[in-house]
């Protein structure tokens, strides 16, 4: 048998956009915006208590399946989720997400906080990290083709 075990991550990812809030917020809300930086949802119900899920990965590579709850939503300052991925059916992690966003002179300040529970060496904090510094830098891509 498999050792089995979990690891516990909090890591923090901080971006400053060209953008204003009502903007940055509505690239979380809006599905169709969503999906020019992050997976097309098949589903997208943004209200608290409402669900986001999508399932999808590269042709030669692992299904991964984001499923998400919106615990808070302050329109233009604060989103709040928790969510688990999986890949290939098996749960890989377990995770809190905050996203505040801070109007400062000429756009907004985007603090990204995920605490995590990691299970079994599937996924780490850092390998998650990584990949949330890359989805914010296409968040920021499409905020700037739409500047």
């Amino acid at each position: 048998m498999n050792e089995r075990f979990v690891k516990h991550g909090t890591f923090v990812v901080e971006r400053t956009y060209a953008a204003s809030p009502e903007r940055v917020y509505h690239a979380w809300a809006d599905p169709t915006a969503k999906a020019k930086w992050f997976s097309k949802p098949d589903i997208f119900d943004f209200q608290v208590g409402g669900r986001e899920y999508s399932s999808g990965g590269p042709p030669e590579g692992p299904v991964f399946t984001f499923d998400a709850v919106y615990q808070e939503l302050v329109p233009e300052q604060r989103i709040v989720y928790t969510y688990t991925l999986d890949s290939d059916g098996m749960r890989i992690s377990v995770s809190i997400t905050t996203v505040e966003l801070i109007k400062v002179e000429g756009g907004t300040k985007l603090i990204f906080t995920e605490q995590g529970a990691f299970f079994d060496g599937h996924d780490t904090p850092e390998i998650r990290e990584h990949g949330t510094n890359i989805m914010l830098d296409a968040l920021g891509k499409v905020l700037e083709g739409e500047a």
